[in-house]
Formats: structure tokens, C-alpha cells, sequence
């Protein structure tokens, strides 16, 4: 559980990257089932865009992208695996293949998806196998979701620079977007509503602080 990973892996080896199990033959073929599979292209609500994306606790992912200007709303759930209405515990066995994942509501006329990947790729350690900082597993691995053959040219093309400028595998997988489940009510906009909490504290608060700080001009004003 994640209040209890938080003091396994101190800030230090946060910054670092704790480093994952690889991932097991059926997370494998999992994958290679869903970049095999035609994506599903949502459709805009009241002129915004849904984009879909998972790097670790979906707790930091989601405090991340609502701080984004243009991004209007952001949902924790689950995406990427195989079966039917998945649960938090459910996912937590890293049994039904899903990774705690996020939908992105934004407007394009103030952000690009482009944008939203180099928000992707610059708020975690890419080259982190299954997990991020302490959260470790494979419902917690890096996966980008593409709707369209010009979204996943973006991502790859993205993925394969970094790759190059820091001369390491990048961990995100690239998947093409079929469902996503909404998470349990609970752990909606939780780092707003539990500030206070250890792993809050501890992990999701300086990894939002990180990337503002990497990325200034992307933030919202909230004055």
C-alpha cells in the first residue's frame, strides 16, 4: 500500500528512480494485445479532449495535470489491462493487467496533446521500470495511450529522442487507448483533500513541486 511504501524508498532514491521487476510474460503479451488493437477515439465534451496517460500513483499524476494551464478536469482510474470493471484492490495484485491511470479533459485551443506528453515525459523518472519512486508493481508502470495514428507519432517520436538525449531505455509503454474505468470516489482529487497525509507529504507533494519548478510557464496562475 502506498502509505506504507513511502518510507521503503526514502526522497533521495525518489529522485533517483527505484528500479522495477521486469515485467512477467503475461504483462507482455497483455501489452502486445493492446498495441495490436485498432484504438478507440473518444469523443470531445463541450469542446474539450480526453487524453489518457499512467506513470505511477495516479494520486501525483492527477495533482500534476490539473496544475496545467488549458487542462480543465482529471480523473484517476484504471486502464491498460484485461479485464472487466477493475478496482483498486483488484489492480493492486497486479493480476488484471491495469495501471492506475488518469483522463486528461483539456482544451487544444490553449494545450496540445504534444504539450501534454512533454508534461508526461518531464513530471517522472522515464527510465523506471514498473513503478515510480517507491510505488512499485505493475499496476504502477508508465504507459501512454494513444486515440489516433497522429497521436502515437507524437509519443514515439517523443519517446525516441528522449531515449537518445539521455542514452537509456525509456520504460513508458505505447498503447493504444481502449476503456478506461473510473476510480473509486475516494481517490478523487485526493492530494487536494488529504494534504496532510504521509505519503502526500512525502511523495506527492515534491514531485508536483519538481515539476513546477522544471516547468513554470506551464502552470496555472492561482492568484
Amino acid at each position: 500500500m502506498k502509505t506504507l511504501l513511502y518510507s521503503i524508498c526514502t526522497i533521495s532514491i525518489l529522485l533517483a528512480g527505484c528500479q522495477g521487476n521486469s515485467q512477467t510474460q503475461d504483462q507482455k503479451n497483455t501489452t502486445q494485445q493492446n498495441q495490436d488493437i485498432a484504438p478507440v477515439q473518444t469523443k470531445p465534451i463541450n469542446g474539450l479532449e480526453r487524453a489518457y496517460f499512467a506513470s505511477g500513483c495516479f494520486w501525483c499524476v492527477e495533482a500534476i495535470y490539473e496544475s496545467v494551464k488549458g487542462v480543465e478536469e482529471v480523473i484517476s482510474g484504471y486502464s491498460g489491462g484485461h479485464t472487466e470493471n477493475p478496482t483498486y484492490e483488484s489492480s493492486n495484485t497486479g493480476r488484471t493487467g491495469h495501471a492506475e491511470a488518469i483522463e486528461v479533459l483539456y482544451d487544444p485551443k490553449t494545450i496540445s496533446f504534444s504539450t501534454l506528453v512533454d508534461v508526461y515525459f518531464g513530471s517522472q523518472n522515464p527510465t523506471q521500470i514498473n513503478g515510480q519512486g517507491p510505488d512499485i508493481g505493475s499496476q504502477y508502470r508508465s504507459i501512454i495511450f494513444f486515440q489516433n495514428q497522429s497521436q502515437k507519432n507524437i509519443i514515439q517520436k517523443k519517446k525516441d529522442f528522449l531515449s537518445k538525449t539521455l542514452n537509456r531505455k525509456i520504460a513508458a509503454e505505447v498503447t493504444s487507448f481502449q476503456k478506461f474505468w473510473k476510480a473509486e470516489d475516494y481517490h478523487q482529487d485526493y492530494e487536494k483533500r488529504n494534504p496532510y497525509n504521509r505519503y502526500i507529504q512525502n511523495i506527492s507533494i515534491p514531485r508536483l513541486k519538481r515539476f513546477h519548478k522544471k516547468f513554470p510557464e506551464l502552470i496555472k496562475d492561482t492568484h
